[in-house]
Formats: structure tokens, sequence, C-alpha cells
């Protein structure tokens, strides 16, 4: 373990632990690199098809480690300038090709609840308590929340959740749409390996991998008939390559598929709009 931070691999599936009980697995600075630094590894790794995150003990995450005063959010000039140059630097959950699943196993509020809302699946604790709670800590969200909670939940409920800043329950994390499934606290971690192994073991990496890389390049699309264009040129160039075939005759074999093209691929360049001179 490191900073917090512990790792087990089950073959294809890595399971990242915030591994500090004794202090309700609360961030610390060097807990926030350390979980980022294990992510980087994890997707740099071809053989991961799917990185699972959960909590060690009661709790997933209590948020921030707090001291007295506050001062673990009152940054100097100096302090300011190293986490900026660590942010620019860390990498971005919507960026790798490899899926990332929140295992909440239990409660979790502030950045405790919003590092998993950057990831691609939530599964949560339907008794344990979810918030974002920043409000009554005289702070706004942070770790692009703002941006993203009201594309997951709508704008409405988006603003009574971080406005109130109020507590809700895994139960109601599912009915917003914030959570896919809402389980007992000890059933958590076991349906999301089982989701991680769905991945895992029956889909071709490079499709998994293009296919979360386009799902947010296409969030901030606005203009529809260019996202069409894009999904639709990426579609005909994966018929192309050696994973569609297999995936046919794998189906048709009745056999399990043994696809070969890596996760990382690099996906083509496709103009903007539809030419219709050829």
């Amino acid at each position: 373990m490191a900073d917090g931070i512990s790792v087990e691999k089950a073959g294809p599936t890595a399971v990242v632990w915030l591994d500090r009980p004794d202090r309700g697995n609360a961030f610390t600075s060097a807990m926030q690199i350390e979980l980022h630094r294990q992510l980087r590894l994890l997707d740099a790794d071809e053989s991961v098809r799917a990185i699972v995150v959960t909590g060690r003990g009661r709790y997933f995450s209590t948020g921030a480690d707090m001291e007295p005063g506050g001062s673990n959010f009152a940054f100097d000039d100096e302090q300011h300038r190293r986490a900026r140059a660590e942010l620019a630097d860390r990498p971005r959950p919507w960026t790798m090709r490899t899926p990332v699943i929140g295992a909440l196993n239990g409660s979790a509020v502030g950045i405790g609840l919003t590092f998993p809302l950057q990831w691609d699946i939530r599964i949560v604790n339907e008794s344990a308590k979810y918030g974002f709670v920043f409000t009554r800590r005289g702070l706004i969200p942070e770790q692009n929340s703002l941006w993203l909670l009201p594309r997951l939940v709508g704008v409405s409920r988006a603003a009574e959740l971080l406005l109130t800043g109020r507590l809700f329950t895994g139960a109601e994390a599912v009915t917003y749409g914030l959570a896919v499934e809402a389980l007992p606290g000890d059933e958590v971690l076991p349906r999301t390996l089982e989701i991680a192994g769905e991945i895992a073991c029956n889909t071709a990496p490079a499709a998994v991998g293009a296919t979360k890389h386009l799902l947010y390049e296409l969030l901030a699309e606005t203009d529809r008939e260019a996202a069409f264009y894009r999904e639709w040129e990426l579609f005909r160039w994966f018929g192309r390559q050696p994973d569609s075939a297999e995936g046919v005759a794998s189906f048709l074999e009745r056999r399990a598929p043994r696809f070969t093209v890596p996760k990382h691929v690099p996906l083509p360049e496709t103009e903007r709009g539809w030419r219709t001179d050829e």
C-alpha cells in the first residue's frame, strides 16, 4: 500500500482500494495523487480490461481529510501553484480507454463522491448516505461535478442536490441517475466485479476503449449531425479491423472470441460532415 491506495489484480480486472479505513478512507493530497497514478498505470496496461475502485472497511470515502480550521482548503500561493501543476498532469478518467467502475460499498460525501462521478459506472450501497456537501462547508462543488452532474441527473435535480448539500441514500441515487444499481453493502463489490468480468471476458478491448472515448467526446459535441457522422465513420472503420471478423466468427461457431486489437488502438481522424461527391 502507498499513500492510502492499494491495488489487486485478478486476471483482466484490477481492484483499486481506498485503504485508510481508520480515517474513513478520507482523501489526503498524497492519496489523490496515488489514486490517479495507479489509474494511469492500469489504463496503460493492455492486460487490464476493467478497473474497479472500492473502499476498505465501512465507508467508501468520507471526503477530504479535514484538519482543524479547514486548512486543507486555504492554500497559500505556493500550495496553489503546486496543486495547479498536479491537476494539469493528472490523468482524466474520461479519456482512459479502460472502463472504471465505482463500487461504493459505503457512504461517500464531498470529494469521496465527486471522484466516482468522473468514472463510468457506479454501484452503491442502498442504505448508505451520499452527498455533495460542499455548500455546508462554505465551499463550491469541485472535480468537474458542476459540468457533469446536470448531464447525469438534469439541471433541476442537480441544482437541488448541489445547493442544499443534503444527504441522500444509495437507493435514491439510482432513481436520480447517479448510479445504476443499489444493493446491500456486502453485495456491492461482488456485483461490481461481475460487471467488470462481463466487460473483460466478453468484449473486444479496442471496441470498448473506442466506445468509451466516443461516449465522452460526443457528450461535448453540440452538433448532432457531426456526432452522427463521427460515429458512422468509426463504425465503418471498425468493420474493417480483424476483431470484427473474429466477433462474427466466434458467434457463429459458438466459442469464446479471440480479440487481438489493443484497447489503445489509434482512432482515425474523420472529416466533419457528410460528403456527397463519392
